[in-house]
């Protein structure tokens, strides 16, 4: 398996993982949102091949954190694995991936509303641990955060997710 950033010929497969994944395409049309906004970073768009063939895509951009100031965090959204592919551990390789870039650019904080399963393994907790609000009506388990190196007791507030996410 190769673990690499996007490139503009991967779109369609990337389309494909999501919509496979998901079974529906709210989230290919999300990442193709993300993309269009200034939320996007190449960096952090990453996908699994194995044998030349997209498998897997993960997606992080940036989120706003709206406290005594606004501070743009990372959102983890969306993560997909073709179905054949998945429990082969792509999704936990992708997260990994993310996270080393997301520590090595300075990035204090990444959010995910997700179970809670699978993202503790990885050192996400429920947001509340860190007095960070959910923009959801979720059990406060499912919508997590994982501190990074940079991160600070400032990070506090209530999240608040771009335009893009609204159809998802």
């Amino acid at each position: 398996m190769n673990i690499r950033c996007e490139t503009l010929p991967d779109y369609p497969a990337i389309a494909e993982v999501n919509t496979l994944a998901f079974g529906q395409e709210n989230e290919a049309k999300l990442v193709e949102k993300i993309r269009d906004s200034d939320r996007y970073i190449s960096d952090f768009s990453l996908v699994a091949e194995v044998e030349n063939v997209v498998v897997g895509h993960i997606l992080f951009s940036y989120i706003d954190l709206v406290g005594e100031e606004t501070l743009e965090v990372l959102g983890l959204a969306p993560l997909a694995v073709r179905p054949q592919f998945q429990r082969q551990g792509i999704g936990s390789a992708l997260i990994k991936a993310g996270l080393e870039t997301a520590e090595a650019k300075k990035e204090a904080i990444v959010i995910i509303l997700g179970h809670p399963e699978f993202y503790t393994r990885f050192g996400f907790q429920p947001s509340v641990v860190y007095e960070i609000e959910s923009p959801f009506p979720v059990p406060e388990e499912f919508f997590m955060v994982k501190p990074l190196q940079k991160y600070q007791n400032m990070y506090k507030g209530k999240v608040i997710y771009p335009a893009a996410f609204d159809e998802v």
